[in-house]
């Protein structure tokens, strides 16, 4: 597995994103087969982990901070605050607050520090300036060794690395998603020398071409039950960027999955995509995806033929939506 760099932190090119393991698109699966997963990605070369107290809540973390153990010192672990946790989706991020979850988050993981600490959404009730300096404080103590911000705008992103150095940014990016190549986000991330990490790369499971026009979303377990783009009405009408994805992915010799995050990797070094997954197999499946080599002129021909497939319904329900700070 290669290496890239997000700000100064170096870090395994594909990394693992580890919402699902504690539900939103399933049940939380058994702590013993989220350990054996998180450690065959390890094992197979993943050194970057993804993890936010909210997933779960707080299932994730645990999940994480256990599989890690053996091996904490070899590997990098990102989480997220920012949510208020209290049966809503309030949000939180005044610096009290950050400085008590922060120590939880540390217990959960079983760490001393985090390598990695993203707010998980911009918090319009305080400026972003204030949060920064929570952050750099933290820095200073060494709980934190790097600042994140999640789904901010260029602006934010600005004005947060203004005040404590902004190591990466995370937004939802994929080949059906591609907000940020039009709102600055990008264009600021390589301008300040800061990492990029597509969250959902291969769009909540719709780039894997296993979802079709009959599958349904349990509203109890499952958050694309809420999510415009997978309603009976959009769903359908995204699918035919679907089948050119299957046809394109066999002219290849890979899968779906597989150029969708090869797309991402191709786009520009900065970019570590963090595909997550309950399966081993769907694990191994996403890592192969660095073995798909594709040029600038065929990331240039597959961005032309996005062009022809426009994308149906936004990309999370209403209440999510409200809580991204840009409107692009």
């Amino acid at each position: 597995m290669k290496q890239r760099t997000l700000g100064t932190m170096k870090v395994s090119e594909i990394g693992a994103g580890c919402m699902t393991f504690a539900g939103n698109y399933n049940a939380p699966v058994p702590k013993e087969q989220a350990i054996k997963t998180i450690r065959t990605a390890y094992e197979n070369g993943v050194t970057f982990f993804d993890t936010a107290e909210v997933y779960g809540p707080y299932l994730s973390e645990e999940f994480v901070g256990e599989a890690l153990a053996p091996f904490r010192d070899k590997v990098q672990i990102a989480t997220k605050f920012g949510f208020a946790i209290d049966g809503t989706i309030a949000l939180n991020s005044r610096p009290a607050h950050i400085r008590k979850v922060v120590e939880e988050s540390l217990k959960r993981l079983r760490t001393d520090r985090i390598d990695l600490y993203y707010q998980h959404r911009v918090d319009p009730a305080l400026p972003i300036e204030e949060v920064a300096g929570a952050l750099k404080e933290l820095i200073r103590q060494g709980k934190v060794l790097h600042f994140g911000l999640s789904e901010a705008s260029a602006t934010t992103i600005r004005r947060a690395h203004a005040v404590q150095a902004v190591s990466a940014v995370q937004s939802e990016y994929s080949l059906w998603t591609r907000n940020v190549e039009l709102n600055g986000v990008l264009d600021t991330c390589k301008e300040l020398g800061i990492g990029f990490v597509p969250w959902s790369p291969v769009g909540a499971g719709f780039l894997t071409g296993k979802i079709d026009a009959g599958t349904q979303f349990d509203p109890k377990t499952d958050f694309r039950a809420g999510f415009p783009r997978f309603s009976k009405e959009f769903l359908k009408l995204n699918l035919p960027l679907i089948e050119w994805l299957k046809g394109y992915a066999a002219q290849k010799g890979a899968t779906p999955s597989q150029v969708a995050l090869a797309w991402l990797l191709a786009k520009a070094p900065n970019i570590v995509p963090i595909p997550g997954t309950r399966s081993e197999a769907h694990l191994l499946e996403n890592l192969g995806a660095r073995r798909v080599q594709l040029t600038a002129a065929d990331v240039q021909a597959i961005d032309t033929m996005l062009g022809k497939y426009p994308v149906f319904g936004d990309r999370m329900g209403e209440a999510h939506m409200s809580q991204i700070d840009y409107t692009i």
